[in-house]
């Protein structure tokens, strides 16, 4: 199973590799459409809604709320995920990947998200390393240019 999953992740990185100021998103829509403010004040994954949309980074950023979207747009950095919103575990092992809105943790006031909720309990098993190992490979990704 392990190796089937590291398989995926290599496909995934060299279908998608990571460009500057990369966002995970979707035809333009960061995140799936996923409200990162709700995830600090509700602490779930809230679907967003088109009508609080708020561009940032490159890419439409939904909200369940415009108070929610007015919080985002004074301060992205505090909300916004880390790694441009892309696994958290792939980017500690050198790739970039998509991720499922559910699959989240916030940790140290950061939120990190990830492809699967399988990927974040391997994730979790190691979480302070794996974050050093993300942060560190992170520059480079978020660098890289696309084909």
């Amino acid at each position: 199973m392990a190796r089937f999953l590291a398989l995926i992740f290599l496909v995934l990185a060299l279908a998608r590799p990571a460009a500057a100021d990369t966002v995970f998103a979707e035809n333009g829509v960061a995140l799936r459409g996923t409200d990162v403010v709700a995830y600090f004040t509700a602490g779930d994954a809230v679907p967003g809604k088109p009508e609080f949309r708020h561009d940032w980074n490159g890419a439409a950023w939904h909200f369940a709320t415009a108070q929610n979207r007015d919080a985002f747009a004074a301060d992205p950095a505090r909300y916004a995920p880390q790694y441009g919103g892309f696994c958290a575990w792939a980017v500690a092992n050198n790739y970039t990947a998509p991720i499922d809105p559910e699959a989240w943790r916030i940790v140290g006031g950061k939120l990190y998200l990830n492809y699967s909720r399988a990927i974040r309990l391997r994730w979790d098993m190691m979480r302070q390393s794996n974050i050093a190992k993300a942060d560190a490979n992170w520059p480079a990704l978020s660098r890289a240019q696309s084909p």
